[in-house]
């Protein structure tokens, strides 16, 4: 598949419980409560305000399409997503991928979803619950 792509790699933790319903989230933070239901990787080496400015700017735009590719243990899970002109990129925390159109001050990175959390195979949660190491490949087209 051709188009531009950014990788962030983490780690899952014992409390990624991945119930979320309509949010999936990777932060750089280093610890994670049983509140972060959408969490479902910590310790990310980049956040949304290191991608480079090309993929934002094809990310910025409504026709866009974000394919968001997880792998952990060997269990892979894809999520798709649509690009938005409010997208600002600017978190230098953790990055949310919303299955609504709703787009925060600087944390959503893809909206309109095909999943969340709660929707990823329970093999790939539970090897993030392990403490997995997760690779997310994100690709805009």
């Amino acid at each position: 598949m051709s188009g531009l792509r950014e990788r962030l790699r983490a780690v899952g933790h014992e409390n990624v419980s991945a119930e979320h319903t309509s949010t999936l989230e990777l932060t750089s933070d280093d610890f994670l409560t049983l509140a972060g239901d959408c969490i479902i990787g910590i310790e990310a080496d980049r956040v949304p305000a290191d991608f480079d400015e090309e993929f934002v700017a094809a990310c910025q735009d409504a026709d866009a399409t974000i394919r968001i590719e997880l792998e952990a243990a060997g269990h892979t899970a894809v999520v798709t997503a649509r690009g938005d002109p409010d997208l600002s990129f600017e978190s230098e925390r953790s990055a949310v991928v919303r299955t609504s159109e709703y787009v925060d001050d600087d944390r959503t990175i893809a909206v309109e979803a095909t999943a969340a959390a709660a929707d990823l195979d329970r093999d790939l949660v539970e090897a993030l619950a392990d403490g997995a190491a997760l690779t997310a490949t994100l690709t805009v087209t």
